[in-house]
């Protein structure tokens, strides 16, 4: 597991952007999917697109960082993009997950 940082420039409505622990892997399968957030900004916002590969930047692959940081921060904080996608195969995540 890495920490991986995502942020979208959503204009004028703000912005959308949460920190979250994932693998490489899990990374490059899932570029290319669709996310949709709702209306997370606001009413009538729908906040949608496609994960693109600069939407993602990598915080730091530091095993006792992220594990520290994990303690914390369990789930991460704000938004991950992989929780607002509904292509992604379940099984995988809970297995990835509890590694």
């Amino acid at each position: 597991m890495n920490l991986y940082k995502f942020y979208w420039d959503c204009g004028r409505q703000g912005s959308v952007e949460g920190i979250f622990f994932s693998t490489p892997e899990r990374i490059q399968k899932n570029l290319g999917n669709q996310v949709y957030f709702g209306e997370i900004l606001g009413k009538h916002s729908e906040i949608s697109g496609i994960l693109e590969e600069e939407d993602v930047t990598l915080v730091t692959d530091d095993q006792d960082f992220v594990e520290k940081f994990r303690t914390f921060f369990p789930g991460g904080f704000g938004y991950d993009p992989f929780e607002a996608m509904s292509v992604e195969d379940e099984d995988d995540v809970e297995e990835e997950l509890e590694n």
